[in-house]
């Protein structure tokens, strides 16, 4: 994992003690792409924790949001998420 995804993973595991993460950074699979120009990279991130029971896609999705606010900004360019509970695996 390169540092931005450490980065990343860390923000997450603070703020949703996951069950389990994997973040994949494939921002070589968006070489020349308008994004990848300005420095942020390409995230895949799969999550599962208790904290998601009970929110819906989108508010889960805006859970991680907030967590990575300031990443959001310039780090990260574009972020797939896949947020599940315990229970739904």
């Amino acid at each position: 994992m390169n540092d931005r995804a450490e980065t990343i993973a860390a923000r997450l595991r603070e703020a949703f003690s996951p069950a389990s993460l994997d973040v994949v950074d494939e921002s070589h699979l968006h070489a020349g792409h308008a994004g990848a120009k300005s420095g942020g990279g390409h995230f895949d991130v799969t999550i599962v924790s208790a904290r998601f029971a009970g929110e819906n896609q989108i508010s889960r999705h805006r859970m991680i949001y907030q967590a990575l606010d300031d990443l959001m900004r310039g780090e990260i360019h574009a972020l797939s998420i896949k947020a599940y509970t315990p229970d739904e695996l």
